[in-house]
């Protein structure tokens, strides 16, 4: 029962999500090298925020052509569990595992900042152990996070339960004063059709223990975890 955590050139996040699967969650869980173009035996992806490439044409767009996707695109296939966070987020949506892309944010400069999601839908991996209209508290970091889609994709997004958190305020009203990027439905995740890929702007692994300020991100990874080890 092991997730797999890709590395690119320019990934940063990947020792925390290590930190959270491993020693918080106590998953097991082994840091992929983006040249191998193996994952049989893995029964998770997670790839970590970070620039891969330096965000080198478009956030993600080199990532998503290197082999080590055809095999993360296998296990989504097989209906294994796919995160992508932040940078993560944008390489699934250059690689069409998800829909929508991921543009500059409205005001064009990197946001750090602490955010309030509502939980949207509970019917995915990653999301069992919310309630539904529940609102965590989990911190962004981008400059690419701007969601963007056309509007049969967005219809279609709302019409199959595909959204799965919205930035919101901390009583969960969802206004355009609390979208820190200018994302479209102030979308902050969604999943895609099979609903076992999830992309996510917001970092998880950076609100996943009392030290850090914040455990609402660590239900995403205990979600994923119960998925994969059958007692969800």
């Amino acid at each position: 029962m092991t997730v797999a955590i890709i590395q690119f050139g320019g990934s940063n996040c990947d020792q925390d999500v290590l930190n959270v699967l491993q020693d918080v969650v106590g998953l097991d869980a082994r840091l992929v090298w983006y040249k191998e173009d193996n994952l049989s035996g893995f029964e998770g992806v997670v790839i970590p925020g970070g620039f891969s490439y330096g965000d080198y044409l478009r956030a993600g767009a080199i990532a998503a052509r290197t082999p080590i996707m055809e095999s993360v695109k296998e296990l989504a296939a097989e209906g294994k569990p796919v995160l992508g966070i932040c940078n993560g987020f944008q390489v699934l949506t250059e690689s069409g595992l998800l829909a929508g892309a991921l543009t500059t944010n409205m005001y064009p400069k990197f946001r750090c900042q602490p955010t309030c999601l509502r939980v949207e839908s509970t019917g995915t991996p990653f999301t069992s152990r919310f309630k539904k209209g529940e609102v965590v508290r989990i911190p962004i970091a981008h400059k690419e996070g701007n969601f963007y889609a056309t509007e049969d994709t967005l219809a279609q997004l709302e019409h199959h339960d595909l959204v799965v958190f919205r930035y919101a305020d901390a009583e969960g009203h969802v206004t355009d004063e609390v979208n820190p990027n200018g994302s479209q439905e102030n979308i902050a995740g969604i999943v895609s059709t099979s609903r076992n890929v999830l992309g996510m702007m917001p970092h998880p692994e950076r609100a996943s223990e009392d030290i850090l300020g914040s455990k609402d991100g660590l239900k995403i990874f205990e979600s994923m975890a119960d998925h994969i080890t059958g007692s969800a």
